[in-house]
């Protein structure tokens, strides 16, 4: 199995991963044979990546941190809450903290596992896939701080509902393709705080959770937003949700601009983590993400070009790679595996579509 760009997809291709609306219905049901038809209507619905199974990708496995089912539910839920709100600024705690307690489970049943988003979205149900995420980076990341079952539970449901005062802020300015004017950022801060007045009176959400709302977006050297707060003034919650979301959304396509590589948003977070980040917290967050996820498609200073078949947690940029093209562009008939932790004379230099 292996991503690619929808726009690189092929009659005869086999769909590995199903492809949902954002109401939560298959839209095209793994192991389908792609037609043009197909792809036709994928791209109708602005989706822009897929995964498919080929012979470069043959018995590559990709695993999630929580399961499909969990985060498609998930996503419902966070549509079916923003929806609600809308119409009454009020929504069912219960169902949150039912979801939130299974992404927990999911997540300490594969512990081990390195981050790898695998979700497929749309660009227009952005909120809702960031939302769920972030939820689960910001979670990974407060189990490796130690935190407990209790605050890990009260994190969780404040990272879910970190941007629901968006609801209040117009369409327009949120999915605005260019540049916003001075006036609309002001507009687009205002969700921190609408988001966190809609939390805090919300029965059973507890003050932390409610908080994450207003302070995801302040930074550790006090040039964020709504407050300017710095450093330790700053809740530790805040402080996990302000790295994870700056990640997702870096890593996201956006109505405004194509998503980064994962190896440059972890080269643009450490760089930016000396001033706005909590280095301790952003240290913790790095070691769990997958550098070169498996089934991405990678150049090697020998020339060489390949697919991640497998990832070395204590060694994130050494995985094992599949050769597939020599270093003079022909394809191997037999691909080869290189585990880059017994070639250290080899690096990375690129990641690319095979």
């Amino acid at each position: 199995m292996r991503k690619i760009l929808l726009k690189n997809a092929q009659n005869g291709m086999r769909l590995a991963k199903s492809i949902y609306t954002e109401d939560g219905f298959i839209l095209l049901a793994a192991g389908v044979e792609l037609k043009q038809t197909y792809i036709n209507r994928l791209e109708a619905c602005n989706i822009l990546e897929i995964y498919v199974e080929d012979e470069f990708s043959k018995d590559i496995v990709i695993e999630d941190v929580i399961n499909d089912e969990t985060r498609r539910q998930a996503k419902i839920l966070i549509k079916n809450i923003m929806e609600q709100c809308k119409k009454t600024s009020q929504f069912d705690y219960g169902q949150v903290n039912s979801m939130v307690n299974q992404i927990i489970d999911d997540l300490l049943e594969n512990k081990d596992i390195l981050v790898n988003l695998s979700d497929i979205r749309t660009v227009d149900n952005y909120t809702f896939a960031h939302s769920v995420n972030v939820c689960v980076l910001s979670l990974i990341t407060g189990m490796k701080l130690g935190l407990n079952q209790l605050k890990l539970r009260d994190l969780g449901i404040g990272v879910l509902l970190h941007d629901i005062g968006k609801i209040l802020i117009p369409e327009e300015i949120l999915k605005k393709p260019s540049q916003l004017t001075d006036d609309e950022f002001e507009e687009i801060k205002k969700h921190t705080i609408l988001g966190y007045e809609m939390l805090k009176n919300t029965p059973n959400i507890s003050a932390s959770s409610a908080y994450i709302a207003l302070g995801h977006h302040e930074r550790y050297d006090g040039t964020g937003y709504p407050l300017q707060k710095k450093g330790e003034n700053i809740h530790l919650f805040a402080r996990i949700v302000a790295i994870a979301d700056v990640y997702d959304a870096l890593t996201s396509d956006r109505v405004y601009r194509k998503k980064l590589k994962i190896h440059e948003v972890i080269e643009y977070i450490v760089t930016l983590g000396r001033q706005q980040f909590d280095t301790t917290v952003m240290q913790c967050f790095i070691k769990n993400i997958a550098i070169y996820p498996v089934g991405t498609g990678v150049v090697l200073s020998t020339g060489e070009k390949g697919i991640i078949v497998d990832v070395n947690r204590d060694l994130p940029t050494r995985p094992v790679v599949r050769i597939i093209y020599n270093d003079d562009g022909t394809k191997n008939n037999i691909f080869k595996e290189i585990d880059l932790t017994k070639k250290l004379n080899i690096m990375i230099v690129d990641t690319i579509e095979i």
